[in-house]
Order: structure tokens, then sequence, then C-alpha cells
């Protein structure tokens, strides 16, 4: 029986990688609902192909616009919209690959009505980790990895004794300025900021990259998806991108994950699992052609955004939930040409310092901390 796909964030590069393995597979996978936002001519692409039964886009017009265009396909739209989406009753799995936090909601929505979900949402496990791993104990929905590196992790801990794992080594490139340093990046631009050496990724996570915020978002991820103290969470520059992360067991024996750098794989893994598929149009990895692979110690003092994503993780509570929101304003405000490259991790330090932690915080807390954290940012910057 073909697996029937929900996909939230259709149109963004985890989504249309989806896509592209659902259209690869047709005996396989049947795309039942998906949501997308602004990028109107990419739903009607996607529309028309794979003949969905519900769509949600962000905007009420756009949904009545598209209704009159396609009357088999229902359209819904906005947040309740993203919602329904998420929920739906249809779907096997849930692809998450919203940016941002506003993928929580939607997260814990299809954990509540049973569908496995396949996470690329990282941020979601950052502002609430607690709360979601806590659902999907109770309504035992499984959370699948979509990230390659925890991909990677889950893959190496396929059939063992969780007890007997030492230590998790995630692996990161070190992103598009992984070669200059803190001097060098005063007046870096956004363009040189998106020229990412190994991925095709979206935009925010390949800032995210450049700073490293998206190895720290990772660090609290695997902390959450593994149950691993952060003490045991290691970080490694990679720059080839080959082996995505490393399970060190209690006899120093390590298993590694590799594989070309195509977010294909992981995604396609996630909605095959427990089995696999060929994988079409892939470039399989030659290390005789690689030769060498390097591996660096993290310098935290360089990649400022990592050693804070540690130091939020270790307090826990709303200070993970207030640094992503910071660093997604921040982020944003970089893109628009309106800080500097450099003031993303000055701008998220200073709300961090500034919060005042809730320890076992409730999902409105979690909702309350993150508004306040988005609000100072944009004081800071008027």
């Amino acid at each position: 029986m073909k697996k029937k796909i929900s996909l939230l964030g259709a149109t963004g590069s985890i989504g249309t990688q989806t896509i592209d393995i659902i259209q690869s597979n047709p005996d396989k996978f049947q795309l039942v609902s998906f949501s997308a936002g602004k990028n109107i001519d990419k739903v009607r692409e996607i529309a028309s192909t794979l003949k969905p039964k519900v769509v949600s886009v962000i905007l009420r017009e756009d949904a009545a616009k598209l209704q009159s265009e396609f009357p088999a396909i229902k359209f819904i739209y906005g947040h309740e919209g993203l919602i329904e989406i998420a929920a739906h009753t249809g779907a096997d799995v849930v692809v998450n690959a919203v940016i941002g936090s506003v993928g929580l909601r939607p997260t814990l929505e299809a954990i509540r009505s049973g569908i496995t979900i396949a996470i690329a949402n990282k941020e979601t496990l950052v502002a609430a980790g607690d709360i979601v791993i806590e659902e999907a104990r109770k309504y035992n929905v499984p959370l699948l990895p979509v990230d390659s590196e925890h991909s990677a992790l889950f893959q190496a801990l396929n059939g063992e004794n969780p007890k007997r794992v030492s230590k998790l080594i995630l692996t990161a490139s070190g992103g598009s300025f992984r070669d200059l340093s803190r001097e060098e990046l005063a007046n870096v631009t956004v363009a040189q900021a998106l020229a990412h050496p190994n991925w095709s990724m979206g935009n925010k996570l390949t800032i995210d990259s450049a700073t490293m915020m998206n190895k720290g978002l990772e660090v609290i991820e695997a902390h959450h998806l593994f149950g691993m103290p952060y003490d045991d969470i290691d970080v490694l520059l990679h720059r080839e991108s080959i082996i995505h992360s490393m399970v060190e067991f209690e006899d120093t024996s390590v298993m590694a994950q590799l594989g070309s750098p195509d977010m294909r794989v992981p995604i396609q893994y996630a909605l095959t699992y427990p089995d696999r598929i060929p994988m079409k149009n892939a470039n399989r990895l030659r290390l005789e052609e690689i030769g060498q692979l390097h591996f660096e110690k993290v310098d935290f003092v360089r990649f400022k955004a990592l050693e804070l994503a540690y130091a939020a993780g270790r307090e826990g509570g709303t200070l993970p939930t207030v640094m992503n929101a910071a660093n997604e304003i921040a982020v944003g405000l970089f893109m628009q040409g309106k800080i500097p490259f450099l003031q993303i991790e000055e701008f998220v330090e200073r709300v961090m310092n500034n919060h005042e932690t809730i320890s076992t915080p409730n999902f409105e807390a979690i909702l309350e901390a993150d508004s306040r954290a988005r609000k100072m940012v944009y004081a800071m910057v008027e």
C-alpha cells in the first residue's frame, strides 16, 4: 500500500526535495495534503501534478483564488489551516518542513492525532522539546529525524542498547565563513552568507549554518531526541560533509553514517523507515575519489552562537525558546540588510542575558517567552 504523506512547508528546500521523492516513487507514496507560503505558482504546480485532497496557504485571498482553479481540492488558509494539515487524519506520516517555531503547534496537533512525524523543523524541539517529547511518549508517536545529522545518529543507534552509548558526535561543515576570522566577519554580505560550500538549503538554515547557530539548535534537538546529556554531545568540524554524524559506545567503538551531501537521502529514509528503497538520480559516495577527510576541534570563541546554544540547552526551561526566537528575528533583520552579520549573535546573547528562565514552563509560558524575545530584538533595532 502507498504511504500517505502530509507535508508542512512544501515550497521550501526540504519540502521541494520531499516532493521530488514522492514524484519519483508514485508506487510508494501519495501526497494527501500540504501547506505552503506565498509561492502560489509552486502551489499550483504541486496541486496539478500530485492532486492532494487538502492544501493550506497563508492568505485567505490566495486560498479563494486557488479554490476556483482546483474545485476538487479543499483550500484552507492561515495558521489554523496549517494545523488542520498537520492533523489530517488521512495521513500516515506528517513531514514537518516549515521553518521556525511556527511548526510547534502543528507538531503537537499531529502527535495528538497519532500520526508519525518526520521532523525537519528543529526549532520545534528547541523551543519546547520537553513538551513535544512528553506528548510523543504519551500518544506513542514516533519522531523520525530528517536532519542529516540526526538521521545519521538514528541509523547508527538502530539495534543498539542506548545505555551503552557514551557520546554523540555531530559533524559540522563550518558554513559559508568557516575559513574567516571573527575580524573578517565584520563586513560580510547576505549573498556571501548564502553561498554554502556543501549543502543546498533554505535561506534561514544557510545563515544559521554560517553563524553555527544551526549546529547549536541541532545539539539541543539531539539532546531531546536521544535523551543524551549536553556534556556527552560533541560537535566536530568536518568540511567535506561526508560523515554526517557518529556515535561512540562504551567499548570505544564508533559507528558513523556516511554519504554524499544530499538531503533527499535522510528525507527518504524517514519516509520509508524501517525499510529502504533505491534513491533515484543520486550520486553514490566514492571515497577513492574524495581521497581525504578532514576534522577539526570547534573553537567556541570563533563560533559564539554555538556556545550560546550549549548554554541555553544546559539551563533549559524557557531559555532555549528565547534564544531561538531572538535568533529567528535577528537572522531576518540581517537578510533585510538592517543589521551586520555579527550583530545576530550579539542580539541573541543580549536577549538571553535579560531573560528570567522559567524552569518547567507550560505551553502558554513557552509562547509568551517566544513573543517577548522577538519584541525585544525589534526594540534593540529601533
